[in-house]
């Protein structure tokens, strides 16, 4: 059996490489797509496709890891395309109607809403796909797009083993270029601590060969990946056990959260174009919010 080829796409977010990815699994009938990228990326994707000898039309299939903008903006336009786009069913209501999405959205981004995301176009019912965790689906006759449901990041959140393949979408952190460090973006409002250490373990379970967060890349070390985000939720829980109980407004409650990001990239030597695209990938701000709402609904 051939070896499966998975091509990762930069989409060049906001003009920074390696910070959001789709990737590319051809296969006898065209390419499918791990992730869509959002809207206002599509034409780096068209030209990143183009390379590879392929046009929005030859895309069959696209495997959202979950809804949110960076991830699935462009699904709706991907599917007028041609696309099948598969998604975890508590995400589907958004997808055929963006409207609530994009209204929660818009309240957070202000007027800079369309700049970073583009449009958010509905995917139509008979272009949609609701996966069940352990469902799989063919390509081209010869491989195997396993579905998990791993909640923790969100609850409408699925993995993808292919072929050695594990791709994590948010579930399995933000990592970028090659130092051997990873931030989790807890963004609101269905973060869980506890439900996130048990998706790694589901994920470690497969014995893969490859780590393929969406930010960014591939990674062939799943034996210090894996045990690294238990470690990272586990410091984050501690550091949230220090800082809660004096219920810092959320203003303080950002900045000290960001300082100690901050600090941890420095001292490991990170360098300024890593850290932005670490920002942009994973606003710290937001993350902070999502910690809070977290502290107040389990916790407390």
């Amino acid at each position: 059996m051939a070896k499966t080829t998975i091509q990762p796409l930069d989409l060049d977010f906001q003009g920074q490489a390696s910070a959001i990815a789709a990737y590319a699994i051809p296969h006898a009938d065209g390419v499918a797509l791990v992730e869509s990228g959002p809207g206002s990326t599509v034409p780096a994707l068209e030209r990143a496709l183009a390379v590879l000898g392929y046009g929005l039309q030859d895309v069959t299939h696209v495997f959202l890891t979950h809804i949110h903008l960076d991830h699935a903006g462009a699904a709706g336009l991907l599917s007028t395309r041609g696309a099948q786009v598969f998604v975890h069913s508590n995400g589907a209501p958004h997808l055929l109607n963006p409207e609530k999405l994009i209204a929660s959205a818009t309240r957070i981004y202000g007027d800079k809403m369309h700049s970073l995301w583009g449009d958010f176009l509905p995917v139509a019912p008979e272009k949609l796909t609701i996966l069940q965790d352990g469902d799989e689906t063919s390509l081209g006759g010869s491989l195997k797009v396993l579905a998990l449901d791993t909640p923790g990041h969100a609850e409408h959140h699925v993995s993808y083993f292919v072929d050695g393949y594990c791709f994590t979408g948010d579930v399995g952190g933000i990592r970028i270029s090659t130092y051997p460090y990873l931030r989790l973006p807890f963004v609101p409002p269905e973060l869980h601590i506890e439900r996130w250490h048990a998706s790694i373990d589901k994920l470690q379970a497969l014995n893969a060969r490859h780590v393929v967060p969406t930010h960014f890349g591939i990674f062939d070390d799943p034996e210090w990946h894996f045990p690294a985000i238990h470690r990272v939720l586990n410091d984050v829980n501690a550091w949230l056990e220090r800082v809660m109980p004096a219920d810092p407004p959320i203003e303080e409650l950002r900045l000290k959260f960001v300082d100690w990001m901050e600090e941890q990239g420095r001292a490991i030597g990170l360098p300024a174009d890593v850290r932005e695209a670490y920002l942009l990938a994973n606003p710290l701000g937001m993350s902070a919010d999502g910690l809070q709402r977290y502290w107040r609904k389990f916790r407390l």
